[in-house]
């Protein structure tokens, strides 16, 4: 038993690597794929970390889609599906370059649609592979998620919305957890899909005009993330008002 036990514990963290290997050489041979792409193009053509960064791979990316839309569109979903999928920090920056790269129009919906697409995928290998490694290195968050869920299950969806409003919510920790703590799948793409909405317009927006911005700080203002706070009260008050109700009818 103790061996089987093991062997199960080993095949479980060895699979995460092998996934990440996988999906790391497909973005990879992607990438390869790019037609008509110069030596120096090629150089840029990785994942900002820096608002400079991002700048010169915007209008290397600008340029390079007026003749190849159909790749650039290919690439981006493929990276940014890669860093949700495996919580890698620095999506952010992969907003903004939706904004700077595509009509608003376009790129809400399809960032918006990208975002709970691979926080998904995060959830599904995390509910096949992550359970000891979580348990393992984060048993305080883990436990003070699990009472918070736990408090307000008769109102999850609403409380799980504010969460992902609430801007100062560390949204890889949620999504590698939310299995754990049996948050129901349905329940998290929807939170993810519509609860990041106000984040993912403000990056967007903040794409078209690009140039203008210098660091983040710029983009996220104190008067932005106020109104992202308040935004996510708002939607906590229909759980809130469940609560009051069930309150209500066990008190007569």
């Amino acid at each position: 038993m103790a061996m089987a036990r093991i062997k199960n514990v080993c095949s479980s963290i060895f699979c995460v690597p092998v996934i990440f290997g996988s999906a790391s050489l497909l973005l990879y041979l992607i990438s390869l794929e790019a037609p008509d792409l110069t030596g120096e193009q090629r150089a840029c053509l990785r994942f900002p970390s820096s608002m400079a960064a991002l700048v010169k791979v915007a209008e290397m990316l600008q340029q390079y889609k007026t003749l190849h839309f159909n790749y650039v569109l290919l690439l981006f979903c493929s990276a940014y599906l890669y860093k949700q999928s495996f919580a890698i920090p620095g999506s952010v920056f992969l907003n903004i370059l939706a904004g700077a790269l595509f009509t608003l129009w376009v790129a809400f919906p399809l960032v918006c649609l990208l975002t709970a697409c691979g926080a998904t995928c995060c959830f599904l290998m995390s509910h096949l592979f992550g359970r000891k490694l979580v348990q393992q290195h984060l048993p305080e968050k883990m436990h003070l998620l699990q009472n918070k869920i736990d408090e307000n299950r008769d109102r999850l969806f609403f409380f799980l919305l504010f969460l992902r409003l609430f801007p100062m919510t560390p949204n890889w920790f949620l999504n590698i957890a939310s299995p754990l703590v049996n948050v129901p799948l349905h329940q998290f793409f929807l939170t993810v899909l519509i609860g990041l909405m106000p984040y993912n317009y403000i990056c967007v927006q903040t794409g078209g005009i690009l140039s203008s911005i210098s660091s983040l700080d710029d983009v996220f203002t104190v008067a932005t993330l106020c109104k992202l706070l308040c935004v996510a009260i708002v939607a906590l008050l229909p759980g809130m008002l469940m609560k009051r109700r069930v309150v209500t009818e066990r008190s007569n």
